[in-house]
């Protein structure tokens, strides 16, 4: 049944008119169970021959969610079916079937172990996502190998009124982060002490930390913002103009090979990345002997930069959506007499600029008609492959959905774990 119209008129009242309406929607629930499971089987076969990197797309979630429109997340639940697709074949089958959802097959393909797909496919069509989650903790985890410390890392989380930062340092890069964070803080403090020293009198008012007029004591995270503040305008000073590394290359003219200084030698897909949006020296040699530097700089300027910024406003190569860190890219190179001008610039992020460079994919100018094409010179299109259905809906039993029942986990057997064979 496929309708359009509404499946309870207008005239039904009550408990009629919404079994009418539960009815359609168990129907059309199942339909689009069996439709995920198709999408399933599709992706896992572009998963499985590799298929998806041909298109230019950085990973296979990031295809999904290009082609099909759905969010980051949704993606990477389908991504995570189709990679586990053979290690649930009962699971991914009830998918097929319409009974059971893309969400409730997710949880078990994300986070059950290996060989519980029986054990989970008796569950799963009566409990809800959020019961299938507790199920899957109940089960026993092996004990991990000790492994190395996490290494450093920086991560931010966007909380809606406010942003978090979390730093994971090591402890000798945890000692010098502390000192310099400390040695702001008192610069801090003996500023504000001289303002309280030096400003005037208020008519007898008492001179303690309560009155509303006296800025408050600085704090660590103030601290903390004067040393990024003072490491920008430091970097600012020092590279005015630099998005990136300051390089000085060597070409030669006969052999047309380029080596950084005093350094390796450079192919040349890695010196036309590593010049394309930096701040660089070039300098011309023939038989070993330097004939002279050519232009010193064709870096992109703020000016520039932030025209730029405004124009593409995140990564021009279809299906990315990065908008930090981009790279300035120079449709025809600089060293080939591509101005740095506007017409011949675009963004992209580091991991398609890397790409282009290798030969993976390909951006031809002017900016305002850019063409980005695939190893195959194929045009790689912006826009999702949603259109309207040719063909019928699947043919598939209704989906009740889970019974709706309070879980008694007192009485629930977890997925034990098959013990490791023994090799003796």
């Amino acid at each position: 049944m496929s309708s359009i119209a509404p499946a309870a008129p207008a005239e039904m009242h009550g408990d009629a008119r919404i079994e009418v309406l539960f009815e359609e929607l168990a129907e059309l629930t199942g339909q689009r169970n069996a439709i995920d499971g198709r999408l399933v089987d599709i992706i896992a076969e572009i998963d499985h021959d590799g298929l998806w990197g041909n298109t230019g797309a950085r990973s296979l979630p990031a295809l999904i969610a290009w082609k099909t429109g759905l969010t980051p997340n949704n993606a990477a639940t389908l991504a995570a079916v189709a990679h586990r697709r053979d290690e649930f074949p009962q699971c991914t089958q009830y998918l097929r079937d319409g009974r059971l959802s893309l969400d409730q097959v997710g949880v078990i393909a994300e986070r059950a172990a290996d060989g519980s797909d029986a054990h989970y496919a008796q569950l799963a069509p009566y409990a809800t996502v959020s019961q299938l989650r507790t199920a899957i903790k109940l089960a026993p985890r092996p004990e991990p190998a000790p492994g190395p410390a996490p290494p450093p890392a920086i991560t931010r989380t966007d909380r809606g009124d406010h942003i978090d930062y979390r730093l994971r340092l090591s402890p000798l890069a945890a000692a010098t982060f502390d000192a310099a964070l400390q040695s702001h803080h008192d610069a801090l403090i003996t500023d504000w002490k001289r303002d309280q020293d030096t400003a005037p009198a208020d008519n007898g008012a008492p001179d303690d930390a309560g009155d509303p007029g006296r800025p408050p004591m600085p704090t660590n995270l103030d601290a903390f913002l004067r040393l990024v503040e003072d490491s920008w305008d430091a970097e600012a000073t020092r590279r005015p103009h630099g998005q990136r590394t300051t390089l000085v290359v060597h070409l030669d003219l006969n052999q047309r090979l380029a080596d950084l200084h005093l350094g390796p030698l450079l192919t040349d897909s890695d010196h036309h990345y590593l010049t394309c949006d930096a701040t660089a020296e070039i300098w011309f040699e023939r038989d070993g002997r330097p004939l002279g530097a050519g232009r010193s700089t064709r870096t992109i300027g703020r000016r520039l930069r932030r025209a730029l910024e405004r124009r593409d406003k995140h990564c021009v190569v279809p299906g990315s959506a990065a908008t930090r860190g981009l790279h300035a890219h120079h449709l025809i190179h600089w060293e080939h007499g591509g101005p740095t001008e506007l017409h011949n610039l675009v963004l992209v992020c580091p991991y398609h600029h890397r790409a282009h460079h290798n030969g993976l994919i390909t951006l031809t100018g002017p900016a305002d008609h850019l063409i980005v094409t695939n190893p195959d010179d194929q045009p790689l299109h912006p826009g999702s492959l949603a259109r309207p259905p040719q063909n019928p809906p699947p043919h598939v039993s209704p989906c009740p959905g889970p019974t709706g029942e309070r879980a008694d986990w007192w009485w629930y057997d977890p997925y034990q774990p098959q013990p490791p064979p023994n090799t003796n």
